[in-house]
């Protein structure tokens, strides 16, 4: 059976820029939609399929934070931010609102079309008949809706707990966590993962489970009862 060729949503304000890399999406055997309008994405995504979403922050009519928090509370759809923001404080602020790749102008469109599919291939491993909801105490997970208990979690935040959910009572290699989530196995990944780790201690704050760090070998989660 020929594959189906996977969708993209490109929303970018750029019109030429986003012509030439749909042109180049399309070459490398993609379906593309470009929009220039932030008010359109939601709609767009809610009215056909896409597996991806690739967006700019600077898009008209939608702060680019709302809108990557409102995507990825409405479909479980992975999200590529797109931009030419590089400020520090922009890539960490959109992959707290969940966005699972940021990519910054001017780019490589060689290697954005590696990053796309590091980011299916991804996501589709989530997708292949492996857990997704898990029960903590009184407190449900819902790594689809990104959330625990009704709160919701940031990109990063869901998919460690996502790994460490689906190896419960097991020690999950320290290095596997930075390279898988961080792409990156440095100082500052590794004082990024040790913060995400407090921050989930607090999300199972009332209920048994815990993280617990083991030393000089990774995380696991726990049941104390």
């Amino acid at each position: 059976m020929k594959e189906r060729k996977k969708r993209i949503l490109l929303a970018d304000a750029e019109i030429n820029l986003a012509s030439v890399f749909s042109d180049f999406l399309v070459s490398k055997g993609f379906v593309v939609n470009i929009i220039s309008d932030g008010g359109q994405v939601l709609t767009a995504i809610q009215s056909a399929h896409y597996d991806l979403v690739v967006m700019d922050l600077n898009l008209p009519s939608k702060n680019g934070f709302d809108l990557l928090r409102e995507v990825r509370r409405s479909k479980d759809i992975p999200v590529i931010v797109l931009t030419a923001r590089s400020a520090r404080e922009d890539i960490i602020r959109a992959f707290e609102e969940g966005c699972d790749d940021f990519i910054t102008k001017p780019f490589s469109m060689d290697i954005a079309v590696c990053r796309i599919n590091a980011v299916l291939r991804r996501f589709g491993k989530e997708e292949n008949n492996l857990p997704t909801t898990f029960q903590f105490g009184k407190k449900v997970f819902d790594s689809v809706r990104q959330t625990i208990d009704g709160q919701h979690l940031s990109g990063k935040e869901n998919d460690l707990l996502l790994v460490l959910a689906r190896n419960e009572g097991q020690v999950v290699d320290r290095h596997l966590l930075l390279t898988s989530i961080w792409a990156a196995d440095n100082y500052f990944a590794a004082r990024s993962l040790a913060v995400y780790v407090n921050h989930l201690r607090h999300f199972l704050e009332g209920t048994p489970y815990t993280i617990y760090g083991v030393t000089g070998k990774g995380y696991k989660l726990i049941c104390l009862k």
